[in-house]
Formats: C-alpha cells, sequence, structure tokens
C-alpha cells in the first residue's frame, strides 16, 4: 500500500510540473511573439532608415499589444465554400508543435521541462505537423492562391528537411546522443560550431527556408500569391499562424544554439541569460536576412537544395563518420 502510494504521489508530482511547464511555455510563446514582432519592426525600420513603432508607449513597446487586442477583435469571416473541418483544424494543428517543442529544449542545466532521450527526434517528428497544417489549410481554403502557397510550401519543406537533418547528425554522431542535455554538455570544452562550421552554416540556412522567411518566403510571398496559404483567414485564426512563424523562429534558433553555440554554457552569467542571448542573435540573423536579400525564384529554391546543400551535407557526415572510426 506504501508503494502505491509512494507511485500515486511520483505520478502527481510529475504530473504536475509538466502542467506548469506548459503554462510557462505557453507564457514564453505569447510574449516571445509580441517582443519579435515588435523587434522586426525595429530592425527593419533602422535597415530602412526609419524610425519604426514610437507612438504607443515607450519606444512603441505597447505596439504589439494593440495589434494584439485588434486581432482579438477582429471578426472571424468563414468563406462560403470552404472545407469546413480542414478550415478550422490548420489554425490549430499548426499551434501543437510549438508547445511540444518548448517542453525538451533545455533553457538552462535545471530549467527544462522534460529531458527526454531523443529530444531532438521528437522535435523534428512533430514539426512535420507544420507543413501538414499549411497544406490542410491551403486545401480546405479553396483558393487557388492558398492551395498554390500550401504546394509551395510542401515542396519547400521536403527538400530543406534533409540538409537539415543530415546536419544535425554529423553533431549526433559526435556526442553519440539524442538528448538535447547531453548535446550541450559536450560542449563544455568547444563548441560544436569549430567543428562542424559547415553542418552550421547548412543547418542555418535550412532553417530560414524551413520557417518560410525571405530569401525563401514562396508560400507567402505576397507579390504573387495575396498571402499565400492563410490568405482566407482572419482574426485570431490568422493569428495563430502569426504567433507560430514567429515561434518557430525562436524554436530553429534555439536549437542551432544547443547543438552548435553551447546552449546555456557560458562565464559570469547564468546559463538562461547565455542561452537568450545566443538565441535572439541568431533571431536577429533571420530579421537581417529579410531586408537583405531579394525572393529567390522557386527553381533555385529547389535546385539550392537538391544540388548544393544535401551533397555538402552528405560529404561533411561521411568525413565526421570517418574521422571519428579513425
Amino acid at each position: 500500500m506504501n508503494e502505491l502510494n509512494n507511485i500515486i504521489s511520483i505520478i502527481g508530482k510529475e504530473t504536475a510540473r509538466v502542467i506548469i511547464g506548459l503554462v510557462g511555455v505557453l507564457i514564453i510563446v505569447v510574449v516571445n511573439a509580441l517582443l519579435l514582432t515588435w523587434v522586426e519592426r525595429k530592425v527593419s525600420g533602422r535597415m530602412q532608415r526609419r524610425i519604426g513603432p514610437k507612438e504607443v508607449g515607450p519606444f512603441g513597446l505597447i505596439q504589439p499589444i494593440a495589434d494584439g487586442l485588434k486581432l482579438l477583435g477582429k471578426e472571424l469571416l468563414t468563406p462560403a465554400n470552404v472545407d469546413r473541418p480542414l478550415y478550422f483544424l490548420a489554425p490549430i494543428l499548426i499551434f501543437v508543435p510549438v508547445l511540444v517543442s518548448f517542453v525538451v529544449i533545455p533553457f538552462d542545466s535545471y530549467l527544462q521541462v522534460k529531458d527526454i532521450n531523443v529530444g531532438i527526434l521528437v522535435i523534428l517528428a512533430f514539426s512535420s505537423l507544420s507543413v501538414l497544417s499549411i497544406l490542410i489549410a491551403g486545401w480546405g481554403s479553396n483558393n487557388k492562391y492558398a492551395l498554390i502557397g500550401a504546394i509551395r510550401s510542401v515542396a519547400q519543406n521536403i527538400a530543406y528537411e534533409i540538409p537539415l537533418l543530415l546536419s544535425l547528425l554529423a553533431v549526433v554522431f559526435m556526442v553519440n546522443s539524442l538528448s538535447l542535455k547531453d548535446v550541450v554538455e559536450a560542449q563544455k570544452c568547444v563548441w560544436f560550431v569549430v567543428y562542424q562550421p559547415f553542418a552550421f552554416l547548412i543547418f542555418f540556412i535550412a532553417c530560414v527556408a524551413e520557417t518560410n522567411r525571405t530569401p525563401f518566403d514562396l508560400p507567402e510571398a505576397e507579390s504573387e500569391l495575396v498571402a499565400g496559404f492563410h490568405t482566407e483567414y482572419s482574426g485570431m485564426r490568422f493569428a495563430l499562424f502569426f504567433l507560430a512563424e514567429y515561434t518557430n523562429i525562436m524554436i530553429v534558433s534555439a536549437i542551432a544554439t544547443v547543438f552548435f553555440l553551447g546552449g546555456y554554457l557560458g562565464p559570469v552569467l547564468p546559463g538562461i541569460v547565455w542561452f537568450f542571448i545566443k538565441t535572439y542573435l541568431l533571431v536577429f540573423v533571420i530579421m537581417w536576412f529579410r531586408w537583405t536579400f531579394p525572393r529567390v525564384r522557386f527553381d533555385q529554391l529547389l535546385n539550392f537544395s537538391w544540388k548544393i546543400l544535401i551533397p555538402v551535407s552528405l560529404v561533411n557526415l561521411i568525413i565526421t563518420g570517418g574521422i571519428l572510426k579513425l
């Protein structure tokens, strides 16, 4: 009886920890998305010799909150001929990988919702739901522009998922573990970006493509497809796509930090501070790309992955395996 009570107590504590962690993740997701919308406007403003938001609150900091309230108050319009089950499912489905990914990311040595021994596999497996939700949104909207955007997204994600996985596999070979915490702890002496510069570069380029950001923003291409796969969405349905996009930017930057930049490791400052400094530095670079590079053609997009990134990442993986074997 005592053993049963102990088991129930342990399960209860673990459940409470997970629930608290998920609530914390939700807060991080919302605050991060609001912050990044403000940062993007400021970065774009400075790069175009403008000021950016400045009227609503000090330095325009309350502008994202005002935009969020506006989206909450917007009428939810549903076109007449949409495939209703799919149309309503897509905005919810795109948000699932966001929550799952944050659960396994180690923000510090003691700050991780759940340390799973196959953590990176969990993130990569659930990330495929994002592509599925975009396809469902494009198909369910019964709109030609939305469908073209969805098809582009599927082709793009299939092409860039391969070099992304191969670049991470090189690090996994070195660590001999799929746990994100083990990957960070293995970098106590030297960051893996020193040993794997090509893998880092390939991973970062693939991440920009996977998150549909400029110069790889073909699924949304405003000048060609109105707004791509979310053309027919309004109000909070659109806001969920918007929220997921900025959160995915944060997630891919966090994974790059964990695998190549030492994660939470660093001198003097607390680990969580180092983690967010490195992550937001990569987020800034992704935003920098948007206001620096023009959008590529779709054939150039696919050729760059299949003809350049995949062969280079394969060669890098073979060399890594050979060196470790020798």
